[in-house]
């Protein structure tokens, strides 16, 4: 279900504002056309619950949905 993904990206990013925006930008940049939104949508959220996306460089993560986007 979306909101154990959600309570397990919130271990990383306390303030749930800033945990929707950070997710609609990776979902913008990794969302790969003729895939279901939700799909991508999810796959962020585990990425999330994964990593701290916060502590994170910036960089490094947009260079990783080039990448992403170029495979596909």
């Amino acid at each position: 279900m979306r909101s154990d993904l959600i309570f397990g990206a919130l271990a990383h990013v306390t303030n749930r504002y800033q945990l929707c925006q950070l997710a609609s930008k990776a979902t913008r940049k990794l969302h790969k056309p003729n895939t279901r939104l939700q799909d991508t949508t999810n796959d962020v959220l585990v990425r999330f619950h994964n990593s701290n996306p916060v502590a994170g460089p910036v960089a490094s993560f947009e260079q990783h949905a080039v990448e992403q986007r170029r495979a596909a």
